[in-house]
Order: C-alpha cells, then structure tokens, then sequence
C-alpha cells in the first residue's frame, strides 16, 4: 500500500507518518508538505522505525501538476495540509481561502485523475461554530471564523469523493500533547510551557469558555486505523472531552502548585464550543486513552529537557 500525506511535516502529520512506517501493510509513505511553518523536526533526532519507507515532496496544494506527479501508484491519501493559524482566525480571510479550499480542490481534482482508494480529511470541530449544549454531526454547521469557513469549504470538495472512493471527514477537537513537531498557539500546549519555564498561565477572557479536546496519541492512532477499519465512509467528529479553560487552570495546578495565573481582559466572555463525542467511532478507531487528563499532562511536562 503506498500513502500520501499532505502536511504530513505539521504536528499531526510527524505522529500519523510515524505508526504508519510502522504498519506492514504500508509499502511507502510519500510527505507532501511545502514547510510554510518552517518546521524541520519530523527530518530530526531519533529515526523514524522503518524510516526507509519515507519519501519527502516539498510541493504546494495549489501546484496541480506536482500534485498529480505525487499521487501515481497512491492508493490512500490522508489531506492533513491546512492553514492554522491560533488565535488568529479571524484574520487574512484570502489565504485561509486560498490553502483550506482552493487547495484542497486542486488536490481533489488531482485524485479524481488516479486510483485512490481512500481519501481521509482532517477538518475541525470549529465548522459548528459555537454551542453551550452538546452538538453532534447531526447540527447545521454555521462557521463563524475564516479559518473555519474554508475548512467547510473544503468538506465540501471532499465529499465529490464519496461516490468513487471511500471518503473520511473527521472534524477534530482542538489537538494537544507531546509532539516534535507541536504547536504552541494551541491553548494546552501553550498553557504547559508556561505552567513548565514561567509558573503562570495567561488567560484570555474569563476562562468559562468550554472547547473540545483530542489528545494527539489518540488523533493519529485513530487516522492510522481507518487503514484497516471497517467503518464506512462519511463524516465524524474526533474528540475525547469537553472542558472548560479553567477546568485546564485547575489539572495544571494540581501537578504544579505553586502554579499562578492571570486573566487579561477578563470582562470578555468567549463563546462555548461542545462537541458530542462519537462513542461509537472513537471505540472502532481506537480513541480512549487509559490514563487520566492529569497524568496525560504529568507526561507532558516530563518531555521538556529541564
């Protein structure tokens, strides 16, 4: 089985590349990634198991033809390529346009072309908007954020797929944990450096605003068993739990004590996003970890060199 990967250099792609070179079943794993975030960590320190198997592509969605070139003899492609950029979403409307769904139309015209068998999207639970209540993949979308209306747009191109092939859109909860290649404008992340080197958090707004997390262990094991999974084609949400930022606060402060913590503009409520976990596909993908929040970020701390 050969596999493309598109961002397959970001902080999901370094942990999804990973299992799968692991994989019997995987032959080849071609990253296609044009490095915008000048992240290098996936080609550093320890090999990769069975790093032999890995075949890197510096390419752009946009470019048709190094697409088309990249996708000869694919048979599953996992479309991890996005611009994200936390917290600003609201900003530069053209590229989020331009990279989330013009892009992602390229490259789907460019499967269209191939015998892919598998298509696997990664979109965001943020295409709900916002909601107090739990929502499940039954609610209307309604995206409030440029980041989040291009994602949408690009389920859309997506779904072109599902009559020819089978076709995967996970809406992701907001990613955390360990990684190589992580991102530190993701609240957790950003939270547990400054909880590690500085001893306080910054919080903005009250911190009632409750967001759905996955752990990313748990994102990329789940992307790697749709390899083998019988679920059919369609779209699913990925998340493991709903949360409050303080909720965060207060598991930080039980590790750390002496853990502080200030709120700047404190007067702003932000708006909630509760996403329903899918029990049923997080059980036939694998998600559900046996550890506790608590001791997920004990591991966490524990990975930073002092």
């Amino acid at each position: 089985m050969k596999v493309l990967v598109t961002g397959g250099a970001g902080y999901i792609g370094t942990e999804l590349v990973s299992l799968l070179a692991q994989l019997p079943v995987v032959e080849q794993i071609i990253v296609y990634d044009n490095l915008s975030r000048a992240n290098y960590n996936l080609f550093l320190g320890n090999r990769i198991p069975n790093h032999n198997k890995i075949k890197f592509i510096k390419g752009e969605l946009l470019d048709s033809r190094g697409l088309r070139l990249a996708l000869k003899g694919v048979d599953v492609v996992y479309h991890l390529a996005a611009r994200v950029t936390t917290p600003f979403a609201h900003s530069d409307g053209h590229l989020y346009e331009q990279i989330n769904h013009w892009g992602t139309a390229e490259l789907v015209y460019a499967v269209e072309e191939t015998g892919v068998k598998k298509f696997v999207y990664t979109s965001s639970a943020g295409v709900y908007g916002s909601s107090e209540q739990p929502v499940d993949e039954n609610a209307t979308p309604h995206p409030t954020t440029f980041y989040a209306i291009s994602k949408l747009r690009g389920e859309e191109h997506v779904r072109r797929l599902s009559d020819k092939m089978d076709t995967y859109i996970f809406r992701c909860g907001n990613v955390y944990g360990y990684s190589r290649s992580m991102r530190f404008d993701a609240v957790i992340n950003r939270f547990v450096f400054e909880a590690n080197f500085l001893r306080r958090i910054t919080i903005h707004g009250d911190g009632s605003q409750r967001r759905s997390f996955i752990h990313i262990e748990q994102l990329a094991l789940a992307l790697a068993n749709v390899l083998h999974s019988s679920i059919p084609g369609g779209t699913y949400n990925l998340v493991e739990r709903t949360i409050s930022i303080m909720d965060v606060v207060d598991v930080l402060k039980q590790v750390i004590p002496d853990l502080e913590f200030i709120l700047i503009n404190q007067h702003i409520r932000f708006s909630h996003l509760n996403i329903q976990p899918n029990q049923k596909i997080n059980k036939a993908l694998g998600i559900g970890s046996a550890q506790s929040f608590a001791d997920e970020l004990k591991i966490f701390l524990d990975k930073f060199s002092f």
